[in-house]
């Protein structure tokens, strides 16, 4: 069944690809940065050197920026241990960008991931020669899975999660995603509830395995105060109060800046940063800032002139850093119409005031375990985010409750990587299948 499945994946894709080119080709243009390590995608692959005797050779593919960072455990693991090597695909422009600026020392090249094409594929696997492949979250490509089940290449799937969507779609077609996945070795999914959701769809438990998120181990370099300040006087923010919209979406920022002229009504010191999940949207996000009347700042402009209301990060790899600047935090892409979430993991870990939307089904345990330890707040509407936020700019011991609790939660919530590069040595140990 699976090499049937696999002819008839094969078969389509091409076409599929065609008919949906016109609009990638836009959203690349659009999103920008895609020119450099183009030919990635079919299978050209930057020049490695030579395998080394001793030395394992891991292919590991991080889809994004959130995906990018959470792996810095690991490479950092991999390099101290020094019988490892990796090379490090992503498939956005703007993770590309963040591997060159953070993991060259790490790894042994960088790239684009290929199109998941049997051409494409194949070429980039002979270029790679790698010994284990390391794929994160959802990424179980049919193709690349196939790739590395010819070759006899041990495939571990870390950080697994099945988001309500995934899961729904997954159960409709158990039969095929079991037969095209069979290439997977390992699934050390970020929570008991991924791992029986996995199982439910006909994955074997023998390969099935709870390691914990990842991206809860995460090590934030934390600002000094005089590059708090500095980085607020970059931005154009006063030293008040502080509201923080985390990777936002169209009508998120809307609320947010009702919520910030609601407070200001008030005689509230609250200033606003937006952080879209998606810089392309400036524009749009500068016409809704001049209708609103507020002063604002885009990152991506430079240094502020003066003080102003409202800051934009446009700008890749800073969220972290602007985190640390809040006072309130709102996670975005999870009010309606929108669903899935942002993560909320660096604000809890930075000890921040939470606030998120009903629909956070990508980080549904996360969620769980957070509002199980008080230490977020859920709002159900926008007009609920302007209240909520207002309220708790209002109230400083109940931001101080919230901050706490996320705080001890962050702490309580590690050790994912060293579960998973346990999982990973031995796989190394055992060689390929």
């Amino acid at each position: 069944m699976a090499f049937l499945l696999i002819i008839f994946y094969r078969l389509l894709f091409l076409p599929l690809l065609l008919l949906a080119s016109p609009y990638y080709i836009w959203r690349m243009r659009r999103r920008g940065g895609y020119g450099e390590g183009f030919w990635h995608r079919f299978g050209e692959v930057p020049a490695l050197p030579t395998k080394r005797a001793g030395v394992k050779r891991i292919w590991l593919q991080a889809v994004s920026v959130g995906e990018v960072l959470a792996v810095a455990p690991l490479l950092e693991a991999f390099k101290r241990e020094g019988n490892v090597e990796v090379y490090l695909t992503t498939t956005t422009s703007t993770g590309y960008q963040l591997t060159k600026e953070k993991y060259s020392a790490l790894t042994i090249g960088l790239g684009y991931f290929p199109l998941d094409f049997w051409v494409f594929s194949a070429r980039t696997w002979r270029a790679v020669q790698p010994d284990l492949c390391v794929l994160m979250e959802g990424e179980r490509w049919p193709e690349h899975v196939r790739q590395a089940y010819r070759r006899g290449v041990p495939v571990i799937n870390v950080n697994a999660r099945m988001s309500d969507r995934s899961f729904r779609r997954s159960m409709r077609f158990r039969a095929a995603i079991c037969a095209v996945s069979r290439g997977v070795t390992k699934i050390l999914c970020a929570a008991k509830s991924d791992e029986q959701r996995f199982r439910l769809i006909g994955f074997d438990s023998a390969r099935l395995q709870t390691t914990g998120n990842l991206k809860m181990d995460v090590t934030i370099p934390l600002l000094s105060a005089g590059e708090r300040s500095q980085l607020k006087c970059e931005l154009g923010l006063s030293d008040g109060l502080m509201l923080l919209g985390s990777s936002t979406w169209p009508g998120e920022e809307e609320a947010l800046i009702t919520a910030l002229k609601t407070a200001r009504d008030q005689g509230l010191k609250v200033s606003l940063l937006l952080v879209p999940r998606h810089a392309e949207r400036r524009e749009e996000l500068r016409g809704l800032l001049e209708k609103s009347g507020l002063t604002f700042h885009f990152r991506s402009a430079g240094l502020a002139r003066g003080i102003v209301a409202v800051a934009v990060g446009d700008t890749t790899g800073e969220l972290r850093k602007f985190t640390q600047l809040a006072d309130v935090v709102f996670t975005g892409k999870s009010l309606a119409p929108h669903d899935g979430g942002q993560t909320p993991v660096e604000a809890a870990v930075l000890g921040k005031a939470v606030l998120h939307g009903p629909h956070m089904t990508n980080f549904r345990e996360i969620i769980r375990s957070l509002t199980e330890a008080g230490a977020v707040r859920k709002i159900e509407t926008h007009a609920a985010l302007i209240k909520t936020a207002v309220e708790l700019f209002q109230d400083e011991a109940q931001r101080h409750r919230l901050a706490q609790a996320a705080r001890e939660w962050g702490e309580a919530n590690r050790g994912a990587t060293e579960r998973t590069l346990a999982v990973i040595r031995a796989q190394l140990l055992q060689g390929r299948r």
